[in-house]
């Protein structure tokens, strides 16, 4: 992290941590990286107890030197030079709410099927600039101790649309439809690494965080990295047919595990 990163992290966590509304600031993962780099930005996730201030007021507040202001919903997104800014609201109750779900409520595990994992894992992985009553330690805690039915639900769930897209996959080649292929195999590819990650314990990271960390889980087949690397390679010796049957093999693969 940079000398200016790292100034206006601190700007911006002083100011949140001076709302009362404010529970809990952390520094998304998305600002490690150097300042120059893609996929940096400056994303802060910003846990409330109370309605935040209107959005005059907070644009007010984030000094004279923003640039490019928006906001949406509970997102405010700007530009200090030339780095970028966004500052994410969340509610606590809203958190745990769904983290009393994951924890202990069986019953309604089903909601959580298509919300998915990500929002745990910024929970969890979040680097905390202020705590202000322990809330914070609370839900990593009872989010680091989630049942075997729970990450056995989030398998299947994932598993079932990895299995529907592996599907779309055949019928766009069998009629040779070029786009409803390029989107089976996206969504094909994300829900294996999402089947992967419930099997191994572990919550979605962001999509670009996803090739690592699917590359380096302990439980997967033997050949998983090297068939992954060929499924993403582009070129024309890796016709659809057989990036069809590659998909197969990877598929075949995860559910046996």
């Amino acid at each position: 992290m940079n000398y200016k990163v790292k100034e206006l992290t601190g700007r911006f966590s002083r100011l949140l941590s001076s709302w009362d509304c404010v529970e809990c600031v952390s520094l998304n993962e998305a600002a490690l990286p150097a300042a120059f780099d893609p996929y940096f930005a400056l994303i802060i996730d910003v846990f409330c107890g109370a309605p935040i201030p209107e959005q005059f007021t907070r644009e007010k507040q984030y000094g004279n030197d923003t640039g490019a202001f928006e906001s949406s919903g509970n997102k405010d997104r700007f530009l200090i030079g030339n780095i970028p800014v966004r500052l994410e609201f969340k509610f606590t109750k809203n958190i745990d709410d769904v983290v009393s779900i994951a924890v202990e409520d069986n019953e309604r595990l089903w909601m959580l099927k298509d919300m998915g994992t990500y929002g745990f894992y910024r929970l969890c992985n979040g680097d905390i600039l202020f705590s202000r009553n322990g809330w914070i330690e609370k839900v990593r805690k009872q989010l680091c101790g989630l049942s075997d039915n729970f990450w056995t639900v989030m398998r299947q769930a994932n598993q079932s649309k990895m299995e529907h897209f592996l599907s779309d996959l055949g019928a766009a080649l069998i009629q040779d439809d070029n786009f409803f292929y390029l989107i089976s195999e996206s969504g094909f590819i994300k829900t294996a690494c999402l089947t992967l990650f419930c099997i191994n314990r572990r919550f979605e990271p962001s999509h670009r965080a996803y090739y690592k960390q699917v590359t380096e889980v302990p439980v997967k087949s033997d050949a998983f990295c090297a068939q992954l690397e060929t499924f993403l390679r582009n070129e024309n010796d890796i016709t659809m047919e057989r990036r069809y049957a590659l998909a197969q093999l990877m598929a075949r693969g995860i559910i046996m595990l």
